[in-house]
């Protein structure tokens, strides 16, 4: 046991170096970002504001101008310009110059602009929600938990463990290569293209960018025009991070516009991610396969949340209103079909209706409310109209939440959080994507409704199940068809960010987020190498060469009889017939010959 004792110290000693090092902080320069066009005033409801009142039944395509606006106050925010195909071209060309620069950077010099874009968020919290909460109406709280630590967690990941897996991975070369070394690379792609949606504005933009920059490509993202306004300040962070580490102009680039905008955008990159709907998703598909680039689709979903009877049911329902409500219930991965066990269906329904009734929704930066605004202009109409067709076919309005004082032209842009009971799929609010904080809560007797009631849906997403046996609740989830699942929790997956991110049927394909995401954005190459150059090398062996010997046929069934038999002494027999084929002088002189 003596000679252990030095290991011991020396591992001791290791991890007491490592913990010091710990301490030292990194040398990350800071960053200065232009704001002062984009800080309120401190009264986000001031009368002398200009309120800007949206056409009805006409785009603004036609005027080659986004406008802005705040959904909470209606108060007028600015325009951007909607670029024209040939521009969204041109700014493609110059961020594919850029990428064959970058594509030569550093690990090291990517992790510094990860660690100052991390510095930068970090002081900067309140700046980023309330740029988010006035382009999109959330509360600050939504945009913490929604904008910044899903943002947070990706840059430490990728800081992490992101260089590990874009290194080359080596694998198993197989019986027949043994002499040989295999491996994957990962390389960039080139120009990767996202088209993202506005319910999340800074981590929509930040997502994509920050896998795309990491793994050596360039990135054009095209914001919303629900968030403009906000996706071009955040365009500022990102351009002065990369200038405090010297990279090539151009590398990340934000556009504006709409539809004919996105085109222009698929037809021009050598990938696209797309977050949005399953309607402008299949699309970009379609779009995208007269060039045949590679496209990863996320478009929102349908998820289930499933209680069984075996829960603490008080604790259940405030993670289940959050659930619901999170960002006014503007999120791809909120749950928005409650199934619960008849047991405990009444007792559920009491809890969840109480906290409903307790929630006030408003403008988010005028008051203290606990919900804000529905950011798209005739959305609050659609759910009232989900609503409207629930209650004719039978089901029944619990509870609403309250409102706080709104501007007149403000009240289309805010709907109640609302829990309904007694509904089946038989309802469109069962079937079609909410996108509002409406909760429809619908009772199952076993485990097997319930998961059957789950996977009746076009959605695929996630899911969330809850019971007070984790085995149970991983058997339920495990049978849903959907691309992620929480086990007695909501959400909770996009948080990982090792784990990969998306859907199955209306919910898209491909992945964003983890080592999945990350290398979407390569290209996966194959490479083989000889594994002791020059002292061995490939060969054909003798019977096989052209032109082929006559007995070349058997030489190759007892090579794979010998590499692959599944008796020992078998492969050994074809072994021996293999090294006696090879041996043969004959089968060197003797070849087949076609017959005129």
């Amino acid at each position: 046991m003596a000679f252990l004792w030095p290991l011991i110290v020396l591992a001791f000693a290791y991890a007491i170096c490592r913990f010091l090092l710990m301490l030292i902080p990194p040398n990350v320069p800071s960053i200065e970002v232009d704001a002062s066009d984009v800080l309120d005033d401190g009264n986000q409801a001031q009368d002398n504001s200009f309120i800007y009142i949206p056409s009805k039944g006409r785009t603004q395509q036609a005027d080659r101008r986004v406008q802005c606006y705040e959904p909470a106050t209606m108060k007028y925010l600015g325009y951007f310009p909607a670029l024209t195909p040939a521009e969204v071209k041109d700014r493609v060309a110059q961020a594919r110059k850029a990428q064959k620069v970058w594509a030569k950077s550093s690990f090291k010099q990517r992790r510094q602009f990860l660690r100052i874009l991390l510095k930068y968020i970090i002081e900067h919290q309140e700046l980023i929600c309330e740029v988010s909460s006035r382009d999109t109406g959330k509360t600050m709280v939504d945009a913490s938990l929604g904008e910044i630590m899903t943002t947070c967690e990706k840059i430490t990941w990728l800081l992490s463990e992101g260089e590990r897996w874009l290194k080359p991975e080596y694998r198993s070369s197989g019986r027949s290569m043994l002499h040989k070394r295999s491996k994957v690379e990962f390389h960039p792609l080139g120009v990767i293209g996202a088209i993202v949606s506005w319910n999340y504005p800074f981590h929509n933009i930040f997502n994509p960018m920050l896998a795309a920059v990491f793994s050596g490509n360039s990135i054009v993202i095209k914001v919303s025009e629900n968030a403009s306004w906000s996706g071009c300040f955040y365009f500022r962070i990102i351009q002065s991070a990369l200038a405090a580490i010297g990279a090539p102009e151009n590398l990340v680039d934000v556009i504006t516009g709409f539809a004919e905008t996105g085109e222009a955008l698929v037809s021009s990159v050598d990938k696209v991610i797309f977050v949005g709907s399953p309607g402008v998703g299949k699309m970009i598909m379609r779009n995208a396969s007269e060039t045949l680039t590679p496209v990863t689709l996320e478009l929102g979903g349908k998820d289930p949340f499933i209680v069984c009877e075996d829960v603490d049911v008080a604790h259940v329902a405030q993670i289940a209103v959050r659930a619901a409500l999170q960002s006014s219930g503007q999120n791809c991965a909120g749950a928005e079909r409650f199934y619960v066990h008849k047991d405990i269906y009444s007792a559920f329904v009491g809890q969840v209706t109480k906290i409903v009734k307790s929630v006030s929704a408003g403008p988010p930066l005028v008051g203290r409310y606990d919900m804000g605004a529905i950011c798209v202009q005739d959305h609050s109409e659609k759910l009232q109209n989900l609503v409207n067709d629930a209650v004719e076919k039978g089901a029944e309005i619990m509870a609403r939440g309250s409102f706080g004082p709104l501007g007149e032209g403000a009240v289309d842009h805010f709907f109640p959080p609302t829990v309904i009971v007694n509904v089946n799929h038989t309802m469109k609010l069962m079937q079609e994507e909410t996108f509002g904080p409406i909760m429809p809560i619908m009772k199952f007797s076993t485990d097997e409704e319930a998961v059957k009631l789950a996977n009746d849906s076009r959605f695929g997403l996630g899911c969330a199940v809850f019971s007070g046996s984790q085995w149970r609740a991983k058997e339920i989830a495990s049978q849903i068809h959907c691309g992620v699942a929480a086990i007695n929790d909501f959400a909770s997956t996009y948080m990982c960010q090792s784990l990969p991110f998306g859907g199955v049927k209306d919910s898209g394909f491909g992945r964003f987020a983890g080592v999945e995401g990350l290398r979407a954005c390569c290209l996966v190459k194959s490479v083989v190498e000889d594994r002791w150059w020059p002292f061995v090398k490939t060969v054909i062996p003798k019977p096989i060469q052209y032109p082929i010997a006559q007995n070349g046929f058997e030489f190759q069934e007892s090579l794979v009889e010998a590499l692959y038999g599944l008796n020992i002494w078998d492969r050994l027999r074809a072994l021996v017939n293999v090294l006696k084929i090879l041996t043969d002088k004959n089968s060197s002189t003797s070849h087949t010959r076609r017959s005129d």
